[in-house]
């Protein structure tokens, strides 16, 4: 039997939960499936769908469920990603938001209406900042961003 984390965040899909699987676990370093479930005789769907994939991204683990049409994602729930370098938030925000939808202050929703924050870590340090100049001044462009520039951010911080 397998251990499992005290808490383990489970995503509702309709049919795709392998293939988000596979899609998040191909974008994030450290990341693999570690089980796949099927349906049974039992239902409620058909047997030998796919009913739940267990996977780890960057070793946080997620369980992806098929359960059916009935609810969907939104934003009132979302994955932060803390990112080191403006090259992992571009190509994080690439990945994620292809087939998807770009949202202000580095929000996106993937293909599967999965909402992801891609926040360079600078931006805490910047909101942060003992200077509440400098932390406003952050705050404001970040407020004006999609996806976000870490350069600008430390320029607006830095203008006086």
């Amino acid at each position: 039997m397998a251990t499992l984390n005290k808490i383990t965040p489970c995503l509702w899909f309709d049919t795709q939960a392998e293939e988000a699987a596979e899609l998040y676990t191909s974008i994030f370093d450290n990341s693999r499936i570690t089980q796949v479930t099927h349906y049974g005789s039992a239902g409620p769907r058909p047997a030998g769908m796919v009913l739940t994939v267990n996977f780890e991204l960057d070793g946080q683990e997620f369980i992806a469920l098929n359960g059916g049409p009935e609810f969907t994602f939104n934003e009132a729930l979302s994955l932060q990603v803390n990112c080191a370098s403006q090259e992992e938030v571009d190509e994080l925000w690439s990945r994620l938001s292809e087939g998807g939808e770009e949202g202000p202050c580095g929000w996106l929703k993937d293909r599967y209406g999965v909402s992801w924050q891609i926040i360079p870590t600078v931006l805490q340090d910047l909101i942060d900042d003992p200077d509440p100049g400098r932390s406003q001044r952050a705050m404001k462009a970040m407020l004006q961003m999609g996806k976000i520039d870490i350069a600008a951010l430390q320029k607006a911080a830095d203008a006086a």
